[in-house]
């Protein structure tokens, strides 16, 4: 099963690499990590997504909390949660350029954003979930050639007042 897990980490050079040593020495892969100082500028928010069983994801975040840089680990996958992903398409359209339309429209649809148009090379930002990102460059693929994709990888918080306990 598929988990996103939310860990508070202090901001301190190898605090990261010692979070995805964890991972990588018990053997489990990380599909997406996604990492950024939060408003406090010594701890950082890390999301991780990853998956295995429940037992499994327990175990990681058990010892995740024996890691002296981390000050707090949660499951979101068990919660009532918002997730979100940012991605940048760069593609192409064939000559003659009579799908642009086509692609705008397509964008548009998806709540995207053209961030450059240039000599046929249209630059596109996406921000959703990744089943509604998928979407879009299966629909895409129709339009117009995707030379570039960069995902940033889930991002998690949350709905109402913050869980604060470790898992």
């Amino acid at each position: 099963m598929r988990h996103i897990i939310s860990v508070l980490l202090q901001n301190e050079a190898g605090a990261l690499s010692r979070v995805t040593n964890l991972f990588s020495t018990r053997g489990f892969n990380i599909e997406s990590l996604n990492v950024a100082p939060t408003d406090d500028e010594t701890l950082s928010r890390l999301t991780v997504v990853t998956t295995g069983s429940d037992a499994v994801i327990d175990q990681i975040s058990k010892h995740l909390g024996k890691l002296v840089d981390v000050v707090n680990i949660v499951d979101m996958t068990g919660t009532d949660h918002i997730e979100r992903e940012l991605a940048l398409f760069k593609l192409r359209l064939p000559k003659g350029g009579e799908e642009e339309e086509r692609l705008v429209r397509l964008v548009e649809v998806f709540g995207g954003h053209v961030l450059d148009d240039s000599g046929g090379h249209f630059t596109v930002e996406l921000i959703g979930g990744g089943p509604e990102i998928d979407r879009f460059m299966v629909q895409v693929a129709e339009v117009a050639e995707m030379e570039t994709l960069v995902r940033s990888g889930a991002m998690a918080v949350t709905k109402g007042a913050p869980i604060s306990a470790m898992g």
